[in-house]
């Protein structure tokens, strides 16, 4: 008796040491989720299973795909809730059959296409989405078949994720499968509340997290996974690749891996301030204050706080420049020498807004996203200054020129530091230009690389102003200390005005899409 428990008892222990190990698979170590699968480069189907096999040799982490369930109740892989102009819902399955995809494979059931994922897949993730149905009691129909089915296959582990736009559906999900791990889709509820519900993540679009940025450190917090839709853009995936979001999920899977090598070549950044825009009205005063008056550079413009001149709309911050006359605040009489006070109206108003007092940094990336003014007279610019102007004015609080464009230069914009060693009054500012396409109908991203050694000025990602630290003093280089960002549009003055103003073209607006500045993680 006691060899035969012992011979049991080994058999035992050796069955569960055998289920242990099948359970178990090892996704790959990057953040792709491949859209529908890999699809686009090879132009194949979505939801193929053509393009699952293609996200398997990329070495995706996970190819997502989509679940809907026929009128005869067979779950197939496809995304609308239409096909051949049949649907879904209201099709039988060997009707759907008869209507190839482009690359002539049959309509996928949710069954063969699990197998062919289940097949020489040594790393990536199956990511099924099940589309939510408007019929009472389908959802949780298709969550029930759908566990039933991964259960029947034994394909637990090669499911990373269910996903879907209905929490009702996901909840019946976990309550069939504990330890299934979700992700939802809805981009409504905050992390708390899916934390509380037991959901394992955020699966949201893009542009959800960057109107809510405080989501993403809630979620980093509470343990929950993020992952974002559907982020194709160099621009957007290389900022959900410095926010480290667990996943990213893409139609351009190569691009991704592309950028992530990139990313482990060059220095790492964190967003530490942001606007994003999403609300209405006038600009953020915890972020932004409005300069008031004729300030700089015997500009024709008077700057203002009013709506008309700086708004927020549409996901958008919109700075306009008018040609209207207003009372000048400051003046006293035609000759006072002070030219700010001789003036006793102005031609034109316009904006300028600044985070003087707000908020200041010291080196980073500081990013704009714009589109700009057209028009002989207009000078916008994208500019910083040094924290110290009060106590050693300018130019040695040190000037920073991340984007500076003319009218009657329409093609070009520039990028420049001033100094008390290198400054446009000696002649001696160190800029340079590079050609803009289109800067009033496209938008474009103007940005700043700044650390302790050098400066770098970009368009679109393109360096073509490249500055170092001399490391002689700080006539040169008055940089290591913090700065003060300043947004505007001004109107002639001593650059913008050298060619004339040309009335006919107003009024004028600078749509900015966002402003961010990140820093470089230690």
């Amino acid at each position: 008796m006691r060899i035969m428990f012992i011979v049991l008892a080994f058999i035992s222990l050796n069955t569960c040491s055998s289920t242990k190990v099948e359970s178990v698979m090892t996704f790959a170590d990057n953040p792709v989720i491949a859209h529908r699968g890999a699809w686009k480069a090879k132009n194949l189907p979505e939801n193929s299973i053509a393009s699952l096999k293609y996200a398997i040799e990329l070495g995706c982490t996970g190819s997502e795909f989509d679940v809907r369930m026929t009128s005869d109740n067979v779950l197939v892989v496809t995304h609308d809730p239409d096909y051949a102009g049949l649907m879904i819902e209201e099709t039988t399955y060997s009707e759907l059959s008869k209507h190839k995809l482009s690359n002539g494979e049959i309509l996928p059931t949710l069954k063969e296409y699990i197998l062919a994922g289940m097949q020489n897949n040594p790393s990536t993730g199956l990511v099924c989405e099940i589309k939510p149905s408007k019929t009472e009691g389908r959802n949780l129909l298709m969550a029930e078949k759908t566990v039933a089915l991964v259960n029947e296959l034994k394909a637990d582990k090669y499911i990373s994720y269910y996903i879907s736009f209905s929490h009702e559906l996901l909840m019946k999900i976990v309550e069939l499968n504990p330890n299934a791990k979700t992700q939802y889709l809805d981009g409504s509820k905050s992390p708390e509340t899916l934390k509380a519900s037991g959901i394992s993540g955020l699966d949201y679009a893009t542009y959800i997290f960057k109107r809510k940025p405080d989501w993403i450190k809630s979620a980093k917090a509470l343990g929950l996974v993020l992952n974002a839709w559907t982020v194709n853009s160099v621009e957007d995936l290389d900022f959900f690749i410095n926010e480290d979001f667990d996943y990213i999920t893409t139609n351009e899977p190569e691009l991704l891996f592309e950028r992530l090598k990139n990313k482990k070549k060059s220095p790492s950044y964190k967003l530490v301030w942001s606007d994003e825009f999403e609300y209405t009205g006038a600009p953020d005063p915890a972020k932004w204050a409005s300069e008031v008056g004729f300030k700089r550079n015997q500009e024709d413009q008077y700057y203002t706080d009013a709506l008309k001149n700086a708004r927020v709309d549409n996901g958008t911050l919109i700075l306009e420049a008018h040609k209207e006359t207003l009372p000048n605040a400051e003046f006293t009489n035609a000759e006072d020498e002070n030219w700010r006070k001789n003036r006793a109206f102005s031609k034109y108003t316009s904006s300028s807004l600044t985070t003087k007092d707000l908020a200041e940094w010291t080196y980073g990336r500081i990013e704009i996203r714009a589109k700009l003014p057209m028009g002989r007279g207009f000078w916008p610019a994208f500019w910083m200054l040094g924290a110290n102007y009060s106590e050693v004015g300018w130019p040695a609080c040190g000037e920073i020129d991340i984007m500076e464009y003319v009218g009657f230069e329409p093609d070009s914009i520039f990028g420049t530091i001033h100094t008390k060693a290198y400054n446009h009054m000696i002649g001696t500012e160190r800029g340079k230009k590079i050609f803009i396409d289109e800067p009033q109908e496209k938008y474009h991203v103007f940005a700043l690389e700044w650390t302790p050694e050098k400066m770098d000025f970009l368009l679109d990602d393109v360096v073509y102003n490249h500055i170092t630290n001399e490391h002689k003093t700080t006539a040169e280089w008055p940089f290591d200390q913090d700065f003060h960002l300043k947004l505007n549009i001004a109107v002639g003055g001593m650059l913008g005005g050298q060619k004339g103003i040309d009335d006919a073209v107003f009024p004028q607006q600078m749509i900015i899409d966002y402003v961010r500045v990140y820093q470089l993680t230690k």
